[in-house]
């Protein structure tokens, strides 16, 4: 557990925020409540989105010294592509409701850090605007939707923009809980109402923002509701309408055939549900419970690694994401035995805070936190991290045997 004591960062700018966890009280400052809460919320009684981060604290690192650590190698490969760091971007949703920047901040924080950015379907960037930035690489998340030609149309469209990878989220199909959305009038797009008019008053850097670009776009549903002539029916109604709920395997076996390049399931944590993903042909499964933010007391994906990992040997990639608020958790779930993590929450509190310069920031801070953390465990290369270096806490092992 933290020590409620210790001292912390005020973080009024960008440059005194010293951890994730200061650009997340930076974010809070910076952001309107509903904005600021839908970010920080989860389903239900919020407990899978409390452990995702608290399960780290079971685990232990174990270092080992005297060892040549003068020079450490973060870059590795996954989805058969080298990347400069062992984690990447995760699909957020709306990245617009955050900083005006919006998605094409986030790209390019993480093209210029040289690792993959994942573009969600419901993001307010295209992604033809996002493959313009450059050659990435570039992941698109996706779903099956009930109209297979609007999947099919992504898959393509992915292919003619030169994405490398696609990446499946299999656990939307209902929507979580999210109370906190309901007491704190979140809508979407955001709009003024007289129990959200001080927030925004007194958030004048996102208001402007929002003055100055209010158009809050589902870039990549545009084109279907003007064609269907939607009228007045709200865009979060259309595209909650093609979640289907009929998505069985013989529809992710589809999609692989489709795509025929990288793909990763998004949404398992169950041992049988990764060898049926090595069975229809997936690449990878990012072991995730979307945040905690759908099926509340579902465990925390650090805590499904070992277990999957023993299910699928070198089958799957395994890309954990979900907690990640530290470079040590990254440490960690690769000693565990993840090829990888994802973060979603630990980018958008830059983003929040900073746009393009607050990505950067998350970014730079994570990469710091991982070199140090090999060199202080005495693995110079990721592929040198592995299980001899972690270990359940003993106050963990005391919880269980009580």
């Amino acid at each position: 557990m933290r020590d409620p004591n210790r001292i912390v960062s005020p973080a009024r700018s960008l440059a005194q925020c010293h951890s994730v966890a200061d650009l997340r009280r930076l974010a809070r400052r910076r952001l309107p409540a509903p904005m600021y809460h839908y970010l920080e919320g989860g389903a239900d009684d919020e407990w899978t989105l409390r452990r995702n981060v608290t399960a780290f604290d079971d685990y232990e690192l174990w270092p080992n010294y005297l060892t040549d650590i003068s020079s450490i190698d973060l870059s590795t490969t996954l989805l058969g592509r080298r990347i400069a760091l062992p984690f990447f971007l995760a699909p957020t949703g709306m990245s617009r409701l955050f900083h005006h920047e919006k998605e094409l901040a986030v790209a390019r924080a993480a093209q210029e850090s040289g690792t993959f950015y994942a573009l969600s379907t419901v993001g307010t960037t295209s992604i033809e605007d996002i493959a313009a930035l450059g050659a990435g690489p570039w992941i698109f998340q996706i779903y099956v939707f009930k109209d297979r030609e609007l999947t099919r149309e992504y898959v393509q469209r992915c292919k003619s923009a030169g994405y490398h990878a696609l990446c499946l989220t299999v656990d939307t199909q209902v929507g979580g809980n999210r109370e906190r959305d309901f007491l704190t009038g979140m809508t979407m797009p955001p709009r003024l109402t007289a129990s959200s008019l001080l927030s925004f008053a007194t958030h004048p850097r996102w208001t402007a923002g929002l003055l100055r670009d209010s158009n809050f776009v589902f870039a990549n549903f545009a084109h279907r509701l003007d064609a269907r002539r939607t009228g007045s029916l709200p865009v979060m109604e259309f595209i909650n309408s093609q979640f289907d709920r009929s998505v069985t395997w013989d529809d992710v076996a589809w999609l692989v055939e489709q795509w025929n390049g990288p793909l990763i399931i998004k949404g398992l944590q169950s041992p049988a549900d990764a060898r049926r993903a090595v069975d229809v042909g997936a690449t990878a499964i990012m072991i995730s419970n979307h945040g905690g933010r759908q099926l509340d007391t579902t465990p925390a994906p650090v805590d499904c690694i070992r277990p999957i990992r023993d299910a699928v040997g070198d089958a799957l990639e395994l890309i954990v994401d979900g907690g990640i608020r530290r470079g040590t958790h990254i440490v960690k779930a690769l000693a565990l035995g993840a090829d990888a993590c994802s973060i979603g929450r630990a980018y958008l509190y830059g983003l929040a805070a900073g746009g393009h310069a607050g990505v950067q920031r998350s970014l730079g801070l994570l990469r710091a936190e991982v070199e140090r953390g090999m060199a202080l465990l005495g693995a110079p290369s990721i592929a040198q991290i592995d299980a001899r270096h972690v270990a359940t806490s003993r106050l963990s092992r005391q919880r269980t045997a009580e």
